[in-house]
């Protein structure tokens, strides 16, 4: 998550007038009622996986695992919403590059159960699981909750937000919107019915390898703070390694797969406007249409999840950090330009813009799983565990030497945080590496939010805070005190969820201090460990106790203080400890999470919506073009309603690009919105009139012949005293696509 100028004013210089806003449109959302019983069988009698399971040590096992995976779509309004990454207030979505789905994956050894979900979100808030978790137990009582169920998101900077309950993340996203939680809530719920509907014999292959060219450490100089010794052992600042599980049923028949890289979902940039899964969704996209011929985006049997890693200091952006204005370098310790600091500085490529780029290292991310999947030959075997616990991450006490301990802290934000990043930096005068703080600033700070106590400044030295959030609770806690450690593990194969953004090398140790715990009683013999980040609840980010004293973004935005690595080493040791001896069922559950009754909402209602005179919603404003060729753009622009007028858009869409079949007389849809080739805009003008565009970048593989475009939406209208909702639909003329050798 990085920030910008716009939330730094919404939160320093507007704080006030908008918690005053925040009391006078104090409602009682509780978020979507638990999701009844619908669809698919939920009462299959199952053993109840409890607190954790291990009975038995892991290893060769002639039966077969039961094997379910699902995928649905999570997509929201895409109008008017605010987006969730990039902190910026005035980043509101309008309109779809890409659809956002939620993929489950759910296993059974005949004992126990796990379910792992990868969806299209910025990262999974305490709210979003809380809520998941009680539509599943509605739904299937005990056989999926906390202990066996991880959801990790994929970090696409181009989702909606609305789905937090704790002030600092609502604070720049308009609050707890329940028209962007509920298509979150539902389409993971869906995705795992379908998963739990669809469960059958197969087997599972892993298979391992490293990509180059598509991730850059944007925070070198503190990654090097870290002890040479350590460094030597690795070949680089960021992990290149791809891990792939490969589901296959009985008949070696593929049916789905799951890969974990590190590297930020960010080659959309703070510019974008439109919904979009960004690289890791367009992985999963290549994948999934290469699997499922002939099918459009989101159908098909075969799932491919592409998940987050320690990806916390992890750019995609290639090209490196340069300034906006000059194209020169920028500043190495403090990523800021001679003129405009760190506002002009960002990271560049390795496209020639935001979607080439996204095209690009989405690309590379799927050829190299594509080639892992193809070559898996090693087949995971072995029981099933899951251990999970909620944790006080504000009172851990660590150990540091044999004499010597420390602990972790409130939550606080330092100066840094307000600089952003390399992929969406901040404003004013804040710049990373800031170790001394702003006398400026911080008398901002104490005449809006509070001095931050002495114990708070102590623990997180040498930090200096600019927001003391532990400390700040009105109108609610501004950051999590209780989270979630879970691992789960499937045969050999060891997944930590961490709640949060790991960066390079604190993802190296916690693999290790894992992997070092679950061999310790010769039950585990050479696991493999990855990293699933932004799972359960988010944290921001979590740097080794060396970065943290460099004081860069990430390390300003480790919340719980510079012993933050080593209280999750110590937890996640525990857990992985407790699988290895068997005794993850005496593990205590920890102190549980709230779920907040009373949750703010600055979004106001959608506007009623208005046709240009002497013309009508779907009526065409700018026509196409008779003839294009492949690599073209046909565009097409629509008088429009606002999409949040459209209600739930799951599982339908706002466009489709159709071919003329000769043989049947008869239009076929060769593209939607979910399509990699379709962009829909959608422009909000003035007097309450809108358009919508639709772009087709024709591609390559193209057939010739004869196409048309339309639109589907709904308007909202006032007739007589109530405001109407109606459906409309419009359409292009007809327009040929010939061969690229083709000339008028």
């Amino acid at each position: 998550m990085e920030l910008t100028l716009a939330v730094l004013f919404v939160i320093m210089t507007s704080v006030c007038v908008a918690l005053i806003s925040v009391m006078a449109v104090w409602n009682t959302q509780a978020g979507p009622e638990p999701i009844l019983p619908t669809g698919p069988d939920s009462t299959t009698p199952h053993t109840s996986p409890g607190p954790g399971f291990t009975t038995l040590p892991p290893g060769p096992d002639p039966t077969p695992y039961r094997i379910g995976v699902g995928r649905a779509d999570c997509t929201g309004p895409p109008a008017e919403l605010p987006m969730m990454g990039y902190a910026n207030p005035q980043q509101m979505a309008a309109g779809i590059h890409t659809r956002l789905f939620s993929r489950a994956f759910i296993i059974d050894d005949g004992k126990r159960r796990v379910v792992f979900v990868t969806a299209d979100v910025g990262m999974i808030s305490q709210r979003l699981r809380l809520e998941v978790l009680r539509a599943l137990k509605v739904k299937y009582g005990s056989l999926y909750g906390q202990n066996n169920v991880v959801l990790s998101g994929t970090h696409t900077h181009s989702g909606l937000a609305g789905f937090f309950q704790y002030t600092l993340f609502m604070i720049s996203t308009k609050g707890y919107i329940k028209t962007a939680m509920e298509p979150l809530v539902n389409g993971i719920v869906k995705s795992v019915d379908l998963a739990h509907s669809t469960m059958k014999p197969g087997r599972i292959y892993r298979s391992r390898g490293e990509l180059d060219d598509s991730s850059l450490n944007r925070s070198p100089q503190s990654y090097l703070n870290n002890p040479a010794q350590e460094r030597d052992r690795y070949k680089g600042n960021t992990d290149k390694q791809v891990v792939v599980l490969k589901f296959t049923d009985l008949d070696g028949d593929g049916i789905g797969m799951l890969s974990w890289f590190a590297v930020h979902a960010v080659s959309m940039n703070t510019t974008n406007r439109l919904v979009s899964s960004d690289n890791m969704g367009y992985a999963s996209y290549l994948m999934e249409q290469d699997k499922n011929p002939g099918q459009l985006p989101g159908q098909g049997g075969f799932v491919a999840g592409f998940s987050s890693s320690n990806l916390g200091d992890v750019s995609p952006n290639t090209k490196g950090p340069r300034c906006f204005n000059t194209g020169l370098p920028c500043d190495y310790l403090n990523s800021s330009c001679p003129i405009g600091g760190t506002k002009m500085c960002g990271g560049f490529g390795p496209g020639k813009d935001m979607f080439e780029s996204t095209r690009i290292i989405g690309h590379n991310v799927y050829t190299k799983a594509k080639e892992l999947y193809s070559t898996a030959d090693e087949e995971v075997t072995g029981f099933l565990h899951s251990a999970h616990q909620w944790v006080n991450m504000t009172d851990v006490t660590v150990k540091i030497n044999d004499t010597h301990t420390g602990r972790t802290c409130k939550p606080a934000l330092g100066h840094s945080f307000a600089a952003g990043t390399t992929d969406g930096g901040g404003d004013l005068n804040f710049t990373q590496g800031n170790v001394v703080g702003d006398p400026f600033w911080d008398g901002i700070r104490d005449s809006i939010a509070g001095k931050p106590s002495n114990e708070t400044t102590e623990c997180h030295s040498p930090k200096p805070i600019l927001f003391s959030t532990g400390e700040m609770n009105f109108p609610l806690p501004w950051h999590p005190q209780i989270i979630d450690v879970q691992i789960l593990t499937i045969g050999s194969v060891a997944v930590v969820a961490v709640p949060g953004e790991m960066t390079t090398m604190a993802g190296r140790r916690l693999r290790e201090a894992v992997k070092q715990e679950l061999q310790s009683e010769g039950a585990f013999r050479n696991p493999d460990v990855v990293i699933a980040g932004l799972s359960n609840v988010y944290t921001h980010y979590i740097t080794t106790y060396e970065e943290y004293q460099v004081q860069r973004y990430e390390g300003a935005s480790t919340i719980y203080g510079p012993h933050t690595l080593s209280a999750y080493l110590q937890k996640f040791g525990g857990l992985a400890k407790a699988i290895a001896q068997d005794t993850v069922s005496s593990l205590p559950t920890g102190p549980e999470p709230p779920f907040f009754n009373k949750l703010f909402n600055l979004m106001p209602a959608a506007a009623i919506d208005r046709a240009p005179t002497n013309s009508s919603f779907g009526d065409v404003l700018e026509q196409v073009y008779p003839v294009y060729r492949q690599g073209e753009v046909v565009s097409v622009t629509f008088v429009a309603g606002n999409p949040r007028h459209s209600g739930d858009i799951r599982d339908k869409t706002f466009i489709t690009v159709e071919i003329y079949d000769n043989r049947t007389n008869t239009w076929d849809v060769v593209h939607n919105d979910a399509s990699w080739e379709t962009r829909f805009h959608w422009l909000k003008g003035s007097n309450s009139q809108s358009n919508s565009t639709v772009e087709w970048h024709i591609p390559a593989s193209a057939p010739s012949g004869f196409y048309r475009i339309k639109h589907f939406g709904h308007s909202k209208q006032r007739k007589g005293l109530k405001p109407v909702i109606t459906a409309y639909e419009g359409q292009s003329d007809v327009f040929r696509v010939a061969a690229s050798f083709y000339y008028q």
